[in-house]
């Protein structure tokens, strides 16, 4: 850049010195002329050279150096200058425009670890990340980036998730938590047990991510290529024709007015606008989006997003938290504590989520000298002595099997119902908590445009149809498989106008052939699994579904720049084109044509990295 302002400088100088000795010496003048041209055309020049030896023929270069060299030859010195220098301007702007794009993205390689600090028998050991297997302990200082994902073994600390989920809270973390490579241990000393190699860890692969994005292009991006590569021809041979022509057919016609008319309409046929600020665009709605937290894995994922209207969530672990947790006690003439007793003494011998969620909830060391005659009751529960009193545990059957009245009511979760020697003593729900951004989330899509959302569960009808109802989604297919899933979806795409995407939102290991199927496949990063991430078209990293209805609208907004910019670029410079076959636009109106709209075009690309402004929506 520094090199670029000197040489834009450089050239400026010279151009004011040639124009002011115009008038005292034409030789002095045409050599500080020539020497301004070279300072800053040299490059382009030389550029066109090489990709014509290299079969390249009709690029920018080839264009802005034919027009340029032709403007010498009519002796329009001033012009060809300008041309050249406004052209090295343009670049300039290009070149800002991408680097600030390309800043939010880079940030992602700021937390990509340098090494890790391996114990071994001989002590702590300096150490590539590469270098570390599965198994092995490290050490991460407080300050350090964590290398590796693991688990921590000892020490407990704070940590700094940001740069991976975008949220700027920091969480504690403490022995056998998961801990996550790239984010920064804050304060403590943390020894971690390696859980994955390097190449398989979160950090690298959100890296690959990232550096991969760029790859898939979207069909605005491929048209504009095609589109350059045929029109770019067409108007040098029409500019050869106008040059050539008019001069041989029409009585009168100057060939060097018809050569200077020829010029203009090279220059201002260059495709740069639409060459650069289009890739621009969809390059700086990937970073505004990374910014986010929201991990986009190509510019074709984009265009699709903008057009969707069909959204189809897993519930657990994407709607819900995954998690089963006592949610309500209810106790009938008992005290809760007392209650919430009885239910984790009952269920302490199994291993069944539910049993595990109420000795958590207990929390409190069972003595199993005080049980006996523990029985299980298949679809039903389980029966216990529990200090000389028998204990029922279990659903609605069970009760009924006994003959115990009780108020059965619908509840979100699953209901364990409590009875001791045969009297009912309350209830207590266990249930899969909805997160707290899931109904907002819902909310915005809608509001977003999209116009059918979709929630498939494996839960039972009464608990998938609760958790609707909460949360406003009307569609709704409950008790599945995950074959059943995928049919589910197959029948969606097929039903739907082609024009109008579906997304699959998801984090299990049995979401993955679904997220692969649909058009839009969304995982949750934070709590995704590996297989699901991989199958992700778009990774949310910190699991806050309202990021879906944020990346919907960064996708729309840079759609609207691409289409603004295609529509400014063709209108401005199928204008111009006219004017110049008929003599009545000037080399500075070509200028404009070319330089000036591919500046205009990239200053509104560069909208698509502020993406601040569309949260408040």
């Amino acid at each position: 850049m520094k090199k670029s302002w000197i040489k834009i400088a450089l050239c400026v100088c010279l151009l004011a010195a040639a124009i002011f000795t115009e008038d005292i010496n034409h030789l002095i003048s045409f050599a500080l002329y020539l020497a301004a041209y070279l300072v800053v055309g040299y490059d382009v020049v030389m550029k066109a050279v090489r990709n014509i030896m290299r079969g390249k023929v009709f690029d920018e270069n080839f264009l802005m150096s034919l027009a340029t060299i032709g403007a010498f030859s009519i002796k329009t010195y001033p012009e060809a200058v300008s041309v050249m220098l406004f052209y090295q301007l343009g670049e300039m702007f290009q070149s800002y425009a991408v680097n600030k794009s390309r800043k939010s993205i880079a940030q992602l390689m700021d937390f990509r670890p340098d090494y890790a600090n391996l114990l071994t028998e001989k002590g702590e050991e300096k150490v590539d990340p590469y270098d570390v297997e599965t198994g092995s302990l490290i050490l991460v200082k407080p300050g350090e980036k964590i290398p590796l994902d693991g688990i921590v073994e000892k020490g407990s600390s704070t940590v700094d998730s940001s740069v991976l989920t975008g949220e700027s809270m920091p969480r504690d973390v403490s022995e056998g938590d998961e801990i996550l490579s790239g984010c920064i241990n804050l304060n403590g000393l943390l020894t971690i047990k390696v859980t994955k190699e390097f190449g398989e860890s979160t950090v690298n692969k959100i890296l690959d991510l990232v550096e991969n994005a760029g790859n898939k292009k979207s069909k605005s991006e491929s048209f504009i290529s095609k589109f350059a590569a045929v029109y770019t021809p067409i108007v040098v041979i029409a500019a050869v024709i106008l040059a050539v022509v008019p001069p041989l057919f029409i009585e009168g016609a100057v060939f060097t007015d018809w050569l200077y008319r020829a010029l203009n309409f090279l220059v201002v046929s260059c495709p740069c606008a639409l060459v650069i600020s289009i890739p621009l665009s969809f390059f700086g709605g990937l970073g505004g989006a990374s910014k986010e937290g929201i991990l986009i894995k190509g510019s074709n994922y984009l265009e699709m997003l903008s057009q969707a209207k069909t959204v189809i969530f897993d519930k657990t672990g994407t709607l819900t938290y995954g998690i089963f947790e006592v949610s309500q006690i209810n106790p009938v003439n008992i005290e809760e504590s007392e209650l919430l007793a009885y239910a984790a003494y009952a269920e302490s011998y199994s291993n069944h989520p539910i049993s595990v969620s109420l000795k958590k909830a207990y929390g409190k060391e069972i003595d199993k000298t005080v049980l006996s005659d523990v029985e299980e009751i298949p679809g039903c529960g389980v029966s216990a002595v529990i200090k000389e009193k028998r204990v029922l545990a279990g659903n609605a059957k069970l009760m009924k099997k006994y003959n115990i009245d009780f108020d059965e009511k619908l509840y979100i979760g699953t209901v364990v119902h409590i009875a001791v020697d045969n009297e009912y003593k309350g209830f207590i729900v266990i249930s899969d908590k909805i997160k707290e951004t899931t109904a907002e989330a819902v909310s915005k899509l809608k509001n977003d445009g999209v116009t059918n959302i979709v929630m498939l569960t494996g839960d039972v009808k009464a608990v998938a149809e609760k958790v609707g109802e909460e949360l406003g989604i009307d569609n709704i297919h409950y008790e599945l498989l995950p074959t059943d899933k995928v049919n589910i979806t197959e029948d969606i795409i097929k039903n739907h106008n082609e024009k109008e995407k579906v997304i699959f939102a998801g984090d299990g290991i049995n979401d993955a052939p679904v997220l692969a199927l649909a058009d839009i496949g969304v995982a949750m990063g934070a709590v995704g699994s590996d297989a699901a991430i991989e199958a992700a078209d778009v990774v949310i990293m910190n699991d806050d579904l309202t990021k879906l209805s944020l990346a919907i609208r960064i996708c729309k907004k840079t759609i609207r720049i691409v289409k603004q910019n295609v529509w400014f670029a063709l209108i401005v410079k199928f204008g111009v084109l006219i004017l110049s076959a008929f003599g009545k636009a000037t080399m500075w109106a070509a200028v404009f044509a070319d330089v000036g709209v591919s500046v205009i075009a990239i200053l509104n690309a560069m909208r698509a990295l502020k993406v601040s402004s569309l949260n408040k929506q």
